[in-house]
């Protein structure tokens, strides 16, 4: 729980701030994705605003990475989750490098709504029973909270990902700046990172095929281990 509530924290400060940056700023990037590129080239100065945002997230991914290794539970995913960590520091350092970082911000924005929402519900899922009592309202919390989590990582990562952030990093910079660095690289990242959104999603499907059809009464974590738990792999 404490874990959770402090990417709830992290996560929800970033986001705040990936809004400040594409909203009220004037980097509209996410209304016109493919100005991401207007203009590009290498070495060009990085705002500030998204120079601190990149700081920030460069620095939150380097924890996540100890904190797979040795403080979350071990579970299904753990080396896709220790994997999409790696993907996600060499998006940033690379496109800081190559000055993607416009597109790099977009894509930040378009993911860390779902783990505010993610975190949040699993702190619901923990607080349900608490000191040997039930709270109905943490069990409506969750359930609430892992709707609005699947819609959005449909509607965020399957959806506006794709066909913004990637298209303007696909298309659009090859067609602005033919023969640009890191190109191919860069591109081949975000693939993964797509596929690594497919993958997640199935759990999210997974768990709501169980709840609708009966076969789990609540909300549950469907990436543990059915016959183990903790990363040593010790027996329940």
């Amino acid at each position: 729980a404490p874990e959770s509530a402090w990417k709830l924290l992290v996560y929800s400060c970033t986001w705040s701030y990936s809004i400040y940056i594409l909203f009220f700023t004037k980097n509209n990037y996410f209304y016109d994705a493919p100005s991401t590129f207007y203009g590009w080239k290498s070495g060009s100065e990085v705002p500030n605003e998204i120079y601190l945002a990149y700081i920030l997230q460069f620095s939150f991914y380097i924890h996540s990475v100890y904190g797979t290794l040795f403080v979350d539970a071990w579970r299904k995913d753990s080396i896709v989750m220790l994997a999409h960590h790696v993907v996600t520091m060499l998006l940033i350092g690379f496109s800081y490098a190559f000055r993607f970082t416009n597109v790099g911000i977009l894509i930040l924005y378009l993911h860390d709504i779902t783990d505010i929402l993610l975190e949040g519900t699993k702190l619901a899922v923990y607080y349900k029973t608490k000191g040997g009592r039930w709270y109905t309202a943490c069990d409506t919390l969750s359930t609430c909270g892992f709707v609005l989590f699947g819609l959005a990582w449909f509607v965020f990562r399957l959806y506006w990902y794709p066909l913004k952030a990637m298209y303007a990093a696909g298309h659009v910079s090859k067609v602005v700046n033919d023969g640009i660095t890191f190109y191919h690289f860069f591109n081949g990242l975000l693939w993964i990172l797509l596929a690594m959104n497919v993958y997640w999603f199935m759990f999210i499907v997974n768990m709501a095929y169980k709840v609708v059809t009966g076969k789990a009464n609540e909300v549950d974590d469907t990436r543990e281990y059915e016959a183990f738990s903790g990363k040593n792999g010790k027996a329940k």
